[in-house]
């Protein structure tokens, strides 16, 4: 088969840091062409990710209408000289318009709230050649609402780049590792940290203009101490597989409806348990009481975290390569692909 992906054009695939979807993006074209496939690529210019054929978008911001116009214009372009039998777009559904009219199979993976109004849109200009992924059980519920051909294809982990940690000593820290933004709870992880006398080690990218600028300087910045709290900015993925391993646990107490929590999965992935809250897929990762501990307050975190010992940790990572482990999901889209591909 010959497959085309395409990346939201922000970040690089995969990302130098943080970023879910663009290492995801990296992952599963691997794996097609470890599988044979050839594969190719349209993303950011500074994309590394070992494919046959790569294609670098020319604008780097979703959100501007210019850009969406150049990228929308690139992607045709790419089509019509790649040929694939496939796209698979984990970027603007947007960008597809320019493909209107082309008998080519086409799937949309989401990995956050698709609007039921885009995906109505979608269905009819597009007719019988696009299909929905969802990256959860709960994207995929809302996504339908709006119609279509949907599938869960949950995010996948390559466990080759998480080490297995057995244990850890009863001082180890507590992690937070995401978004410094409100929506991801870094403030009530302080809360429960500060409450239950344990460190905390904040990781992950800090947003420098507009409300999450203002909410990191005035709700995170005055309780950084460099002893009790720390922040240690972004992590590259070494610093990431180390710092989850060695964490006592993941503590990211969201609060918002998460499509998924791929950092859920990933802390998993090294043994560490999770507390978080039963928001959006949350509960479809972490069980309470087996991978984790999920709360509804900075009370019941400070319990959580006098618990957290008795999660085992090898039960942790089982439930990764029982669910996300990327072989599995790899399998899942390659025989999605032959599906639409033979249909």
């Amino acid at each position: 088969m010959r497959i085309l992906f395409s990346s939201d054009p922000e970040l690089p695939v995969p990302p130098s840091h943080y970023g879910g979807v663009q290492r995801l993006v990296a992952q599963v074209a691997n794996q097609m062409r470890s599988r044979g496939h050839t594969v190719g690529l349209i993303a950011h210019p500074d994309s590394t990710a070992e494919v046959d054929a790569f294609y670098p978008f020319p604008g780097k911001a979703s959100q501007n209408r210019i850009d969406t116009l150049r990228n929308t214009l690139a992607l045709r372009r790419a089509v019509n000289e790649f040929k694939p039998d496939i796209l698979h777009s984990y970027s603007r559904l947007m960008y597809m318009v320019s493909l209107l009219g082309k008998d080519l199979q086409k799937i949309m993976s989401y990995g956050r709230e698709p609007g039921a109004r885009q995906v109505r849109w979608a269905n009819f200009l597009y007719s019988h050649t696009l299909t929905f992924t969802g990256c959860s059980k709960h994207i995929t519920q809302t996504g339908s609402e709006g119609g279509g051909n949907w599938r869960v294809i949950y995010n996948s982990i390559d466990l080759d780049d998480f080490t297995f940690v057995d244990s850890v000593s009863q001082d180890a820290p507590l992690v937070f590792l995401s978004r410094l933004e409100p929506i991801k709870g870094a403030h009530t992880a302080i809360a429960i940290a500060k409450q239950s006398g344990r460190k905390l080690v904040l990781a992950g990218n800090k947003i420098e203009t507009g409300p999450s600028a203002i909410y990191f300087q005035e709700k995170i910045a005055p309780h950084i101490d460099g002893e009790q709290i720390t922040y240690i900015g972004p992590v590259n993925n070494t610093e990431r597989d180390k710092l989850l391993g060695n964490a006592l646990c993941l503590l990211v107490p969201i609060e918002w409806k998460e499509p998924y929590g791929l950092v859920f999965a990933e802390a998993l992935a090294c043994g560490t348990p999770v507390i978080s809250t039963a928001r959006g897929a949350v509960p479809e990762i972490i069980r309470d009481g087996i991978e984790g501990k999920l709360i509804h307050s900075v009370n019941e975190g400070v319990e959580a975290i006098s618990q957290i010992h008795l999660i085992d940790r090898h039960a942790c990572r089982r439930r990764v390569e029982a669910l996300f482990s990327l072989p599995a999901i790899a399998t899942e889209y390659e025989n999605l692909y032959r599906e639409l591909i033979e249909q």
